[in-house]
């Protein structure tokens, strides 16, 4: 049967930015609409809409709404949200985030301090998985260095989102790509090769630059660390690289994180449980979106929304490449909408999955140029909570940051090239 779009299948996501946004604008900090509370908003107007020429009971509204929210993708999302925040809050209690760090630094040669933040950064970020867990721990020592050496504190601190940023498009666990292959069906590891041949000629340009606004006068000094704390990380990597599904690579991760803890005296077993907790308790927020999300999509299809757009996007894409700026730009606009890059790509999507099967784009590549594009508006935006958590700390205002967020603007503008040349290839496997 042919589906019918429905402009009025659209109101609840139209809804839901004109409230986040408006109360952003109005009160002057966009996080003052919570992400869980506007979603909620938008899922309330969605049960009071209805297909066109067509009467549904509330009951079986709350049907498609509920199932759409646990949906199989959907729960074991949330699962391995759970998951990763378990283990970024051990490998925080047995001193894994500090360890990175004081290493990093002990190494760090003194005439190549930006590029010297900016790797520490990555490997910190790809090795945990979060932006704002990587802006946090590493963020304080760029200040210190900042002061130190005179350089721009906006500089650093550009610096530092960037490398941030560089773990939360590439890692493993970074919720970004675990949003991105779930929504496409593709593997970490497939989805990594992809993303990461676009991203390496952005890693290099910004290392380049970052070497001739280093000015190298300061003497960092050498920090204290045990290299059997940063295991855990060795193991989420290596498991990563070999294949392993994303749960069991999690579930190794906390494993060993909690016996190194143990048997280093950082915790006991009952404080390990409140740490496993704490970690959970971070997530559940993002957890509860997805969930809502899930939900309001699903309703917004069945009213036709998502066909109506599906209907207009396609009706000015005549290629591949059409689609796959079609795809980017969806997302780009989401993020920019709602400063969170995972919400982000959980809610474009299905639309680009959809394309990607109408184009016959590798959903690998799809996957890569999702994650991509939304996390390097992540960090661009001076209301998103990267910036305004680096802000914070260097005690300045998060729009100084914005130029300097160098490695971010490297990955537009090869994400825009990759589209363009086609580069990377991969074969398309057809499946009926």
């Amino acid at each position: 049967m042919k589906k019918n779009g429905s402009f009025k299948g659209l109101l609840p996501l139209i809804f839901f930015l004109v409230i986040y946004m408006g109360t952003g604008i109005l009160s002057g900090e966009f996080s003052s609409m919570p992400l869980l509370l506007g979603f909620m908003f938008a899922s309330g107007l969605s049960l009071l809409l209805d297909r066109p020429g067509e009467k549904t009971s509330l009951d079986d509204k709350l049907e498609i709404f509920s199932k759409s929210g646990g949906e199989s993708t959907i729960i074991l999302m949330v699962i391995i949200f759970m998951l990763a925040g378990a283990f970024y809050s051990i490998a925080d209690a047995m001193g894994a985030v500090n360890t990175i760090v004081n290493l990093g630094l002990s190494v760090l040669p003194t005439n190549a301090l930006l590029p010297g933040i900016f790797i520490i950064g990555a490997i910190l970020s790809f090795a945990m998985g979060t932006s704002m867990g990587t802006i946090t721990a590493l963020a304080p020592i760029g200040v210190g260095i900042a002061e130190q050496t005179g350089i721009s504190m906006a500089l650093v601190m550009g610096t530092v989102v960037g490398s941030a940023m560089f773990g939360d498009n590439l890692s493993f666990i970074s919720d970004t790509t675990i949003a991105a292959i779930r929504t496409q069906g593709v593997g970490a590891r497939d989805k990594f090769k992809a993303n990461g041949l676009i991203v390496l000629p952005a890693v290099i340009c910004t290392l380049i630059i970052l070497s001739f606004l280093s000015t190298g006068n300061a003497q960092i000094g050498t920090y204290e660390y045990e290299l059997v704390r940063i295991v855990p990380y060795v193991v989420v990597i290596v498991t990563a690289l070999l294949g392993w599904n994303v749960m069991t690579v999690l579930g190794a991760g906390i494993a060993v994180g909690s016996i190194i803890g143990l048997v280093k005296g950082d915790y006991g077993i009952v404080e390990l449980f409140g740490f496993l907790q704490r970690g959970m308790g971070w997530m559940q927020d993002l957890a509860m979106i997805a969930i809502v999300v899930g939900g309001v999509v699903g309703l917004m299809n069945y009213y036709g929304g998502i066909d109506y757009l599906l209907e207009k996007v396609k009706s000015n894409i005549k290629s591949k490449k059409g689609a796959e700026f079609g795809m980017v730009i969806l997302v780009s606009l989401l993020d920019i909408a709602t400063t969170n890059n995972t919400i982000s790509i959980i809610t474009a999507g299905p639309l680009a999955k959809d394309l990607g099967e109408e184009y016959s784009i590798d959903p690998k590549r799809t996957a890569g140029l999702l994650d991509i594009f939304s996390s390097a508006f992540q960090g661009l935006i001076p209301y998103g909570g990267q910036l305004l958590v680096a802000a914070g700390i260097g005690k300045i205002s998060p729009v100084e940051i914005m130029p300097y967020s160098i490695y971010s603007y490297f990955m537009l503008v090869f994400g825009v090239l990759a589209i363009i040349t086609g580069i990377p290839k991969f074969k398309t496997n057809k499946t009926k």
